[in-house]
């Protein structure tokens, strides 16, 4: 291992030299913007100041939203998910500040522009060449944290797995101390000699919450190592969502079950929301209106199915569909899914369903807050209480707002779940994209839906 790799990274962390880039990038990105904008390089003193106040900006927001910590496991789409969301902050608040102060006159409105634009791609390649360089440095074995773990065996080779399956993330193992069940004094005498002799940078505390009582001990007996210490609790046998650390009354926490989509990421799903759906509304309308007229013409009845589902944290509101069947009555308290060649559904309605036109009044649901443009799908209210006792987690995928697609519908569990088991594999895909949402997922998601969505094998 290469010890000037480890000195770099030790003595130069992310959240020292990044906060730098993005207040140099802005500095020049104000410089080259000024140029373009007026022909000269030579700012006035209230362009100077404005810089000034968005690399303050800039940097505060990155630091509020933790954008400059965990360099060493967070995935570039999520450092660059951060860095746009900051930007687009300031890109309004720069805006705001602009037209209520009445300062038009006095500042470019394009300068801001081309200066926010520069500099937001200055910043992001440098993060993805940071990354980039540094995972590969990572992978040749150089810029590596010795580890050393404690805990009991089969933790420890889970814990091991977990680190060799990760290279990128520049760790390795110095040293480990298997533990029994039953610890005593005896079995923590001379650990800290051990670990001090390994080198190591790190000493993780690999036991499950039965044992919790001996991390106090263990704390104990290294009290004099200067190395970092992280204890790292078995969860195997508990589905997780969004799990981290936080602070609430004064008292550490480990969130169980919170949902990432909370605090800025809420605003900025909001702000796509917002945005995407009233594009994709208004695109549509014509559409919907042909669709309403047809559905009037070849079967009697309203043109839009109308039911309570529940919406997020357990909220129920009204969903709005183009209906595809024929009038009829279903038992109080049961909602029995389409099939296929299912007699109740019209020509016109099977072909809506094929293509998800029905689908289409959703986008009112997004426009009014109830719904996002992608999430979970909403099922039934007695679907959910009939799944929620059978699927483990069911009613964890309500944490956020329900979409008009998902990254359930986009791997092919779409249409009637007429087993548990495809019920269960669509929730795992739920959860999977709640614990990973980032805005440049929720694209992904959309465009493949654009792709291949419309139209599927499970779709009737």
């Amino acid at each position: 291992m290469s010890k000037s790799s480890i000195a770099f990274s030790e003595r130069y962390p992310a959240k020292l030299v990044v906060p730098i880039v993005d207040a140099l990038a802005l500095a020049f990105a104000g410089v080259v913007a000024y140029w373009m904008r007026f022909g000269t390089d030579e700012l006035h003193e209230r362009y100077t100041l404005a810089i000034a106040i968005m690399v303050l900006l800039v940097i505060l927001l990155n630091i509020m939203q933790g954008a400059y910590t965990r360099w060493r496991i967070t995935r570039i789409s999520t450092l660059l998910g951060k860095l746009l969301l900051v930007w687009m902050v300031v890109a309004i608040l720069a805006a705001s500040i602009i037209y209520f102060a009445h300062a038009a006159d006095r500042y470019s409105r394009l300068w801001v522009g081309f200066t926010l634009l520069i500099s937001f791609a200055i910043s992001g390649g440098v993060r993805i060449l940071a990354q980039f360089l540094l995972r590969q440095a990572r992978r040749r074995g150089l810029a590596r944290r010795p580890v050393f773990m404690i805990g009991p065996g089969d933790q420890l080779i889970r814990v091991a797995r977990g680190m060799r399956s990760s290279p990128a993330e520049g760790y390795s193992i110095a040293g480990v101390a298997r533990l029994s069940n039953n610890v005593d004094a005896a079995a923590l005498q001379g650990l800290s000699q051990r670990i001090s002799r390994s080198g190591a940078r790190e000493v993780w505390i690999c036991v499950p919450l039965e044992m919790g009582n001996v991390v106090r001990s263990i704390l104990f007996s290294l009290r004099n190592l200067t190395a970092e210490i992280r204890f790292i609790p078995d969860f195997q046998d508990m589905r997780l969502l969004n799990h981290q650390m936080s602070e609430v009354a004064g008292r550490l926490a480990i969130d169980l079950s919170v949902t990432p989509i909370d605090g800025m990421a809420r605003i900025i799903k909001r702000f796509e929301d917002l945005v995407l759906g009233f594009i994709f509304f208004a695109i549509s309308l014509p559409i919907c209106i042909v669709i309403a007229v047809l559905l009037k013409m070849q079967s009697p009845g309203p043109v839009l199915f109308k039911q309570y589902r529940m919406g997020v944290n357990g909220k129920h509101f009204k969903v709005y569909k183009f209906r595809s069947m024929e009038i009829h009555d279903e038992e109080s308290g049961q909602v029995t899914q389409a099939t296929r060649g299912d007699p109740r559904i019209t020509p016109f309605g099977a072909f809506l369903r094929r293509t998800s036109l029905d689908e289409l009044p959703q986008f009112y649901n997004v426009l009014q807050g109830r719904m996002s443009i992608v999430g979970p799908r909403p099922h039934a209210l007695v679907h959910n209480d009939y799944y929620k006792e059978l699927v483990e987690s069911y009613m964890k995928r309500h944490k956020v707002k329900p979409g008009i697609t998902g990254w359930a519908q986009v791997n092919g569990f779409r249409g009637a779940t007429e087993t548990v088991e495809k019920m269960e594999k669509r929730v795992e895909h739920d959860l999977w994209y709640i614990d990973n949402w980032s805005i440049w997922l929720d694209l992904r998601i959309i465009a493949l839906t654009i792709i291949k969505g419309f139209r599927g094998p499970n779709a009737y």
